[in-house]
C-alpha cells in the first residue's frame, strides 16, 4: 500500500522518470526555511561555497529536519522502499539575473553508486518556473543506459565538473518542472535534465536531497550516509550523526572529512581534490 503517492503517480515515475509537483510544506513553513538560510548567508558574508555546499544537512538542524520531512520520505518510500539513506544534499541557488546554469546531464555519471535505484527530491524554497530557470527534463530518458559525458568546468555551470552529455539532446522533448514554494519534484538518477540561467529579479532557490535504499553500495571509495527511515541491514555506508546546533563544532571536522572523501569520488580522474579547489568553485 503506497504511503502518499497514488498508483498512477508511481506508474508515472516509473515510466517517465520524474514526478512533479508534489506538495510538501505550507507557504509559511517554506518562507521560514528561506529566511533561515538567508540569515545564515548574511552571518557568513555570502552564499555557502566549497565544502559548505556539500551535505548541508550535516551542518544545520533545519536542513537535518528537512531531509527527514515525513511528506518527502513517504513519497521516497513509495519509489525506493522502506529502508532509506540520505546520501547527499546541497542547494542549487541562482541569484537574480544570474548566468549560472545546469547543463544537460545524468546524475549517475560520477556518483559511483552500485545501482540506479536512486531518487532526488528537489524542494523549491522559491518559485521555480520558466521565468527563473526551472529544471527541465527529458521524459523517459532514465530508461537509457549511462550516457557519455564530457567535463567543461565552466565557471557558470553549477555541476561539480561542469559535466554535459556528449551526445545531442533533443530539447524539443523537454518538459519544465514548474514548482511553487513548498513543492518538490522527484527524479530518477539517470533522467536527463538541466536548467537555464535566471533572468528574473529574485533568487531561485532549490534544495536537492539524494536518497538511496540501504542495499546500494559505493563502488569508488569510502562513503557515508544518513539513515532517515527504516533500518540498515547492510551497513555499506558509515552512518552520519545529526547537528544539534548550526555549524556544530562537534561535527565540523567530521563534515570536512566526509566532504574530502566525497570530493575524491566525484572528482576522480580530474586532478581536483577538494570542493574548495578554485576549479570547483563557481561564479
Amino acid at each position: 500500500m503506497p504511503k502518499s503517492l497514488t498508483k498512477t503517480q508511481i506508474a508515472q515515475y516509473d515510466e517517465a522518470g520524474y514526478l512533479a509537483p508534489i506538495p510538501v510544506m505550507a507557504e509559511g513553513e517554506v518562507l521560514a526555511l528561506r529566511q533561515k538560510l538567508e540569515a545564515i548567508e548574511a552571518e557568513m558574508g555570502g552564499p555557502l561555497r566549497g565544502d559548505l555546499r556539500h551535505k548541508t544537512h550535516l551542518l544545520f538542524p533545519f536542513l537535518a529536519g528537512l531531509v527527514r520531512h515525513p511528506r518527502i520520505l513517504d513519497a521516497i518510500e513509495d519509489v525506493l522502499g522502506p529502508d532509506i539513506l540520505c546520501w547527499s544534499s546541497n542547494f542549487f541557488i541562482k541569484e537574480a539575473t544570474d548566468p549560472a546554469f545546469v547543463s544537460w546531464h545524468q546524475d549517475s555519471t560520477y556518483w559511483g553508486l552500485s545501482s540506479p535505484d536512486v531518487a532526488t527530491a528537489w524542494v523549491a524554497l522559491t518559485p521555480s518556473n520558466a521565468a527563473n530557470g526551472a529544471m527541465a527534463v527529458i521524459p523517459g530518458s532514465h530508461k537509457l543506459d549511462q550516457m557519455p559525458h564530457r567535463d567543461t568546468f565552466h565557471r557558470h555551470n553549477l555541476l561539480t565538473r561542469g559535466q554535459e552529455i556528449a551526445v545531442e539532446v533533443d530539447e524539443s522533448q523537454s518538459v519544465p518542472l514548474n514548482l511553487r514554494p513548498g513543492e518538490m519534484s522527484l527524479h530518477h538518477v539517470r533522467l536527463v535534465h538541466g536548467s537555464a540561467p535566471n533572468p528574473s529579479l529574485d533568487r531561485r532557490i532549490g534544495f536537492a536531497i539524494r536518497y538511496i535504499p540501504t542495499s546500494i553500495r559505493q563502488l569508488e571509495g569510502e562513503d557515508s550516509a544518513t539513515l532517515v527511515r527504516g533500518e540498515d541491514r547492510f551497513h555499506y555506508f558509515e552512518h552520519e550523526p545529526s547537528p544539534r546546533i548550526d555549524m556544530d563544532p562537534a561535527l565540523l571536522e567530521l563534515h570536512r572529512q566526509i566532504a574530502a572523501r566525497n570530493a575524491k569520488i566525484l572528482y576522480r580522474g580530474t586532478g581536483v581534490t577538494s570542493f574548495n579547489d578554485p576549479a570547483a568553485l563557481r561564479g
